[in-house]
């Protein structure tokens, strides 16, 4: 893969987990923002989009193992991986840093007003994130599984409620949208993750949880957006 400036940055971010780590750590979007040119990126960000490049050409070569190459694996065995990686995460780790939220902001807030905004947003997240992911396991991934299953025996789809797979898809990204903008509010309001110089250990645990939560979103919307979602409407494409 030849890379430019102009490449998509969901193009990089598909090559392997390591791309994914260097854009993470600039602060570029390769999920829900994966459709912009490296170079618009890269105006939102302190990098250029050159260093980018420099960085990415010197880790073009380095194999990670267990690297999964989902873009091959069946649509089934993706759902799967969604649902047991980051939807169990997700829900592991919302009460967990709501409990955190809760006790720093009782402890500190006086002296730190931003925390209290930072637990309304994550509250905000967690609710919009529970109901998303309970949309994708009830509706949206039986079917892409149940598409699958009829494109692999030859036999036709019962026609959905939601008359086409591009439906659900449309309204699943606009969910990860905003799902990411709350993330990017807590990421400013919190001084990029970096606790201050009175921050206690659960503090400290609460910024580095946060943090993790973003990181792990950013990879869930990624195997949905860039991966899952065209493949479902590629396959629906070839059974009409």
């Amino acid at each position: 893969m030849i890379l430019r400036g102009e490449t998509k940055v969901n193009e990089i971010a598909l090559s392997n987990s390591e791309a994914r780590r260097i854009l993470e750590d600039a602060g570029i979007d390769y999920c829900c923002g994966g459709g912009k040119s490296l170079q618009d990126a890269c105006l939102r960000t302190n990098v250029s989009a050159e260093d980018i490049l420099r960085q990415l050409r010197l880790n073009a070569e380095r194999v990670w193992p267990g690297e999964e190459q989902w873009t091959c694996a069946s649509l089934a065995q993706l759902t799967k991986h969604i649902q047991e990686r980051h939807h169990q995460y997700v829900r592991g780790a919302i009460p967990r840093l709501r409990a955190l939220l809760a006790k720093i902001r009782e402890k500190h807030g006086g002296n730190h007003r931003e925390l209290g905004e930072i637990e309304k947003l994550f509250g905000d997240v967690a609710r919009e994130m529970l109901m998303h992911m309970q949309k994708e396991e009830q509706i949206l991934f039986p079917f892409i599984d149940s598409l699958e299953r009829a494109a692999s025996e030859g036999s036709p789809v019962e026609a959905p409620f939601f008359q086409t797979v591009r439906n659900p898809i449309h309204s699943i990204m606009r969910e990860h949208d905003s799902a990411g903008e709350l993330m990017r509010q807590i990421r400013s309001s919190s001084n990029g993750y970096r606790f201050p110089a009175d921050a206690c250990t659960s503090y400290q645990a609460a910024y580095q949880g946060l943090e993790e939560f973003e990181k792990d979103l950013h990879l869930h919307v990624h195997l949905e957006n860039n991966i899952l979602f065209p493949r479902a409407v590629e396959l629906e494409g070839r059974a009409v």
